[in-house]
């Protein structure tokens, strides 16, 4: 099973799309709410040059935004 972390808020439309699709696929994840988290905000920005949500983590590989076919490509 893959590492996934998702750096969102609670007010994005995409993060709450992209974490209802992971739970849909049985894929266990960690939420970081950047809007709360000034350390995890300085990581999402350091991981993905933005601060654009969503940003998710699979085993080290970084995704902006939610693309279902680059998702799906890392969880296969």
């Amino acid at each position: 099973m893959p590492e996934v972390t998702v750096y969102s808020t609670p007010s994005c439309s995409y993060c709450i799309r992209l974490k209802s699709y992971l739970k849909q696929k049985e894929i266990t994840f960690t939420t970081i709410d950047v809007s709360l988290d000034a350390q995890g905000l300085e990581k999402m920005i350091s991981l993905s040059g933005q601060m654009g949500v969503p940003v998710i983590d699979i085993d080290g590989e970084v995704i902006v935004g939610f693309d279902k076919e680059k998702i799906d490509k890392l969880l296969t």
